[in-house]
C-alpha cells in the first residue's frame, strides 16, 4: 500500500458529509479538509435547520475548513477531492481538481450539458489524477446480486429492463434550491444515473439512442409556479445489441416514494424489485427453478452468488448513506488509487449513465424524436 491519501470534501456541510464514514474507515485515507459556502448553518423558509460547515467539521474532527473551493485546493493540496456540490458545479469543480492532478470522486450525474462533459473528458485524459462517479445505486445489495447472476449468464440473453426513480421533492426544492433549476426546472430525464447505472452493469452495453416524453403538468411549486419538468418523464433507451431499457423519473407527483424499482428480463430468467407493502425482491431462473413459472425470493441465491465482501460489512458500513453505498464507493475508489487500477465507475461508464438523460432533454423539445446518444470514448 502507498502513503495515506489526504481527502478533501467540497459540499461537505450537506451531501458531501455522507462520504465521511467511508473515508474515515479506510486504513489508507485521511479526512483532511472540508469546504462549503454554508459556514454557520441556516433555517429554510419552511423551518428546517441546515447544519453549517463549522458544526459538521467539529463533529467529524476535521480542523482544516474553507469557504472557498480554489483556496482549499491550493492551500490544503489534497490528493483526492470528493465533489458533493450541486449538479451544475460537478464539472467545474472536478476540472479544477483534475487540472492540479488530484483524483476526483464526484456526485451524480457527471454534468448538466453535453459540451461540458466533452470538456471534462479531455481534462481526465491529461490529468494524472483518477476520476470516478459516485453512483451508489450500483452498490445496493440486491443490484449487486443480480449483477453477479447476470454475469454468470443465468438470465440468458437480456433484452428488456426497467429503472424507476420516484422521489417526491417539491418541498426539497426549498431546502436545496438548485434542484428547482437542474432537476425539476428542465423537461426530460434530468436525473438518470440511479436507474441506468445498475441496469447497464447487468447488460454490459451502452445506450445508442433514446427519446423522452412525459405525462404533462399537474402540480405547482412553493411559489405557485408550474414545474418545467413534466410530472413523470419516460426515457426508452435502445442498447448496442438491440435491448430496450425504459427509465421513469418522477420528482413531482404526490405519491409515496419508490426510489429503487428495477426489472430485468432475459430469455431464461427475470427479476423484479419490490414495490412496497411487504413485497420482496423476486426472481425466476430456468436453470435454478425449472420450467414452472413461479417467483422465488432473490435472497435464496445470496450464499451462492453474492461476493464475500457483502457478508463482512460492519454495522457502520451498512448504516452509511444510501444503504451503505456511499461507504462502498469510497472504499472502492481509494483502493483503485492505491492499487493503480481503473475505478469501477470511470469517466466513460459515468457518461454512459449521464448522456442519455441529456439527450432525452433534447428529444422532448423535438416532439419526442429518437436521437443518437454519443459515445464519449470517441471524444
Amino acid at each position: 500500500m502507498a502513503n495515506t491519501q489526504r481527502i478533501a470534501v467540497v459540499g461537505a456541510a450537506t451531501r458531501g458529509a455522507s462520504f465521511f464514514q467511508g473515508i474515515q474507515s479506510h486504513p489508507q485515507a485521511d479526512l483532511y479538509a472540508l469546504c462549503d459556502r454554508n459556514m454557520d448553518g441556516f433555517t429554510t423558509p419552511d423551518g428546517n435547520y441546515i447544519k453549517g460547515l463549522r458544526e459538521v467539521a467539529s463533529e467529524a474532527g476535521v480542523e482544516r475548513i474553507y469557504e472557498d473551493y480554489e483556496t482549499m485546493l491550493d492551500h490544503a493540496k489534497p490528493d483526492v477531492v470528493v465533489v458533493g456540490t450541486p449538479m451544475n458545479f460537478h464539472v467545474p469543480h472536478s476540472i479544477m481538481a483534475l487540472e492540479r492532478d488530484m483524483s476526483v470522486v464526484c456526485e451524480v450525474p457527471v454534468g448538466v450539458s453535453i459540451e461540458e462533459c466533452k470538456q471534462l473528458v479531455q481534462v481526465v485524459k491529461k490529468s494524472r489524477g483518477q476520476y470516478m462517479m459516485a453512483e451508489n445505486y450500483c452498490y445496493i445489495r440486491e443490484n449487486a446480486l443480480v449483477h453477479e447472476i447476470a454475469q454468470k449468464g443465468l438470465f440468458g440473453e437480456l433484452y428488456f429492463a426497467e429503472g424507476e426513480y420516484i422521489h417526491e421533492l417539491k418541498d426539497g426544492t426549498i431546502h436545496t434550491p438548485w434542484r428547482r433549476t437542474w432537476q425539476t426546472g428542465i423537461n426530460g430525464c434530468t436525473y438518470p444515473t440511479h436507474s441506468l447505472g445498475p441496469v447497464l452493469q447487468w447488460f454490459k452495453q451502452r445506450v445508442v439512442s433514446c427519446c423522452g416524453f412525459g405525462t404533462g403538468h399537474h402540480y405547482k411549486d412553493w411559489y405557485g409556479k408550474t414545474f418545467e419538468n413534466e410530472d413523470s418523464t419516460f426515457m426508452p433507451c435502445r442498447l448496442e445489441k438491440g435491448g430496450l431499457v425504459n427509465v421513469r423519473l418522477d420528482m413531482i407527483s404526490d405519491r409515496p416514494h419508490n426510489l429503487t424499482y428495477y426489472s430485468l428480463q432475459g430469455t431464461d430468467g427475470c427479476y423484479e424489485a419490490p414495490r412496497g407493502l411487504g413485497d420482496e425482491p423476486k426472481i425466476w431462473l430456468r436453470e435454478k427453478h425449472g420450467s414452472e413459472l413461479n417467483w422465488h425470493p432473490l435472497s435464496e441465491l445470496e450464499q451462492e452468488f453474492l461476493p464475500e465482501k457483502w457478508f463482512s460489512l460492519s454495522d457502520e458500513a451498512k448504516s452509511a448513506g444510501h444503504w451503505g453505498g456511499d461507504y462502498m464507493v469510497m472504499m472502492d475508489f481509494i483502493d483503485a488509487i492505491e492499487q493503480g487500477t481503473q475505478p469501477p465507475i470511470d469517466i466513460h461508464f459515468a457518461l454512459d449513465m449521464t448522456l442519455p438523460g441529456l439527450v432525452s432533454q433534447q428529444s422532448i423539445q423535438q416532439g419526442s424524436a429518437w436521437l443518437p446518444v454519443p459515445d464519449s470514448r470517441s471524444w
